[in-house]
């Protein structure tokens, strides 16, 4: 077990060719491999440098980098101006496409016990770890998983190996996950990397792990300098935990805002280019919850925004219950089989409610009024919140707007924003 690779600072603006020395410096340290696969992130990680590692990687391997498998997730999949725009010149053919319904193999389960212990007696079922049966039966020799360390809703801290686990994971695997992570509480553990999720990664790694080939985790931290700009502030290489948790303490520097007052008003823009629904643009709700204040208005400015779930099945319950808060949502379970089954979008509900303690107004480019109030937001016109709240005028952080202070987000994917008494408690 080893670390080949770690650079990085809160200071440190890493360029392509650096990316590029430290990826080929650790690749160099693992021999000759001569079938290898790639798992990087889909386009909702865009800004995490992975597609260009990713690329990086196929100029190092050439023909025997053979399969790149996007860790969808519940995601849907990728179009090729996606790809284009994401992974350069990396052959469109390497691709393929995770079916988290059909396309896993179930490499061993985690005892009720366990699970009853890390959801301190909340939760008594197994968890069955899942992958994609490529990452087992593909014939590779080496996996590289590549991706960014971020505070994150459901794990606590994203990627390491919930990007296998969970990215190439499998129906029953992500629903008792993403419920166990819901039924603690995501703000127990977003920007904490030791949560009851991991815990469960961490031991289907331990125990299971040995039925895949040698997986190598490329681990990105990302942020904005005082330009603005993305800059690469850290790159971690490695095939055990020291590489994660390196990342995620360096992200916990760079992508954690802890702030000495709450937010009274919030306003998050969604990138079009980025978020087409809830599932993912709720992103600015989970990111934001720590840092607001009791009776704020969170505005969610989301031109991209057509639908609530990726999944057809998720989107028609998220349709029929809506963010009702954690009680509401229990009770569901226990009533719906449907629901019950699909234990990944009653977790996305209790995320997305702000369990009556705040506003939530969202502005989608794509929904109705009745279907954002059908799901319990409130509704906003799109263009009267943009003429007024204007991205292209507002900078990151606080702002005044017609005598009124808010608070300003660009993208609520690269960081985890917290009233420090609020994450103390």
């Amino acid at each position: 077990m080893s670390l080949f690779f770690a650079a990085g600072s809160p200071t440190t603006e890493m360029s392509l060719a650096e990316m590029k020395a430290g990826l080929f410096e650790a690749l160099g340290k693992l021999g000759e491999r001569k079938r290898v696969l790639a798992v990087p992130p889909d386009f909702t990680r865009f800004h995490s440098q992975s597609g260009v590692l990713t690329e990086m990687a196929w100029e190092y391997y050439g023909d025997r980098l053979v399969d790149v498998l996007p860790a969808l997730g519940t995601h849907t999949a990728m179009p090729d101006h996606q790809i284009a725009t994401m992974f350069g010149k990396t052959p469109r053919d390497l691709f393929r496409v995770h079916n988290w319904r059909d396309d896993i193999v179930t490499l061993g389960e985690i005892p009720s016990e366990f699970m009853l212990e890390v959801s301190e007696g909340k939760l008594d079922y197994t968890w069955p770890a899942q992958v994609n049966k490529l990452l087992r039966d593909g014939g590779h020799d080496l996996i590289l998983s590549i991706g960014q360390v971020v505070p994150h809703e459901v794990v606590g801290m994203a990627n390491g190996n919930k990007n296998i686990f969970i990215g190439t994971g499998g129906v029953m695997g992500i629903h008792r996950s993403h419920f166990l992570g819901a039924v603690y509480g995501m703000e127990r553990m977003m920007g904490r990397a030791d949560t009851p999720v991991r815990r469960v990664l961490n031991y289907a790694s331990e125990h299971f792990g040995d039925k895949l080939p040698q997986i190598v985790y490329v681990q990105t931290v990302v942020n904005k300098n005082d330009k603005g700009e993305l800059v690469m502030r850290g790159l971690y290489i490695g095939d055990d935990t020291e590489c994660f948790e390196k990342a995620a303490a360096l992200s916990l520097q760079c992508n954690f805002l802890m702030m000495d007052r709450e937010m009274k008003k919030a306003v998050v823009y969604l990138d079009p280019h980025e978020f087409h629904s809830t599932w993912l643009g709720n992103k600015s709700v989970y990111r934001t919850r720590m840092a607001l204040a009791d009776d704020a208005e969170l505005i969610v400015l989301a031109p991209g925004v057509r639908e609530f779930g990726e999944d057809k099945t998720i989107d028609k319950l998220i349709r029929r219950y809506g963010y009702c808060g954690t009680p509401k949502t229990l009770e569901y379970v226990k009533s719906d089989p449907e629901l019950a089954g699909n234990l990944s979008a009653a977790a996305h509900l209790i995320h997305g409610s702000s369990e009556g303690r705040f506003t939530i107004r969202y502005c989608p480019g794509h929904l109705t009024r009745e279907e954002i109030e059908g799901v319990h937001f409130e509704y906003g016109d799109l263009a009267e919140y943009t003429a007024k709240y204007d991205p292209a005028k507002l900078s990151d952080g606080w702002n005044v707007v017609d005598g009124e202070e808010i608070f300003y987000i660009s993208n609520p994917g690269l960081g985890l924003w917290a009233y420090e008494g609020r994450f103390k408690e």
